[in-house]
């Protein structure tokens, strides 16, 4: 199961995201954690500074901008 968290401080890209990520999840019968953090401290903490950020396993994957479909499906592979 991957823990995964979506940067941002709610945002309409910080949204799409997170429901994409959850959308693909769904989809590929993948099982994750997922959850949000919008908290500006703890993000730039990660070393996010450009938002929507993408933390898969205690790891940044992703910074800046909505992940496509196919970045998404890659993640969960």
């Amino acid at each position: 199961m991957k823990t995964i968290q979506i940067l941002g401080t709610g945002c309409a890209n910080c949204t799409n995201t997170f429901r994409l990520v959850e959308e693909v999840a769904r989809a590929k019968g993948v099982d994750i954690v997922l959850s949000k953090v919008e908290d500006l401290p703890s993000i730039v903490r990660l070393g996010v500074i450009s938002t929507p950020g993408v933390v898969i396993d205690g790891q940044v994957v992703h910074a800046g901008g909505v992940p496509s479909r196919e970045q998404v499906e890659r993640w969960l592979r």
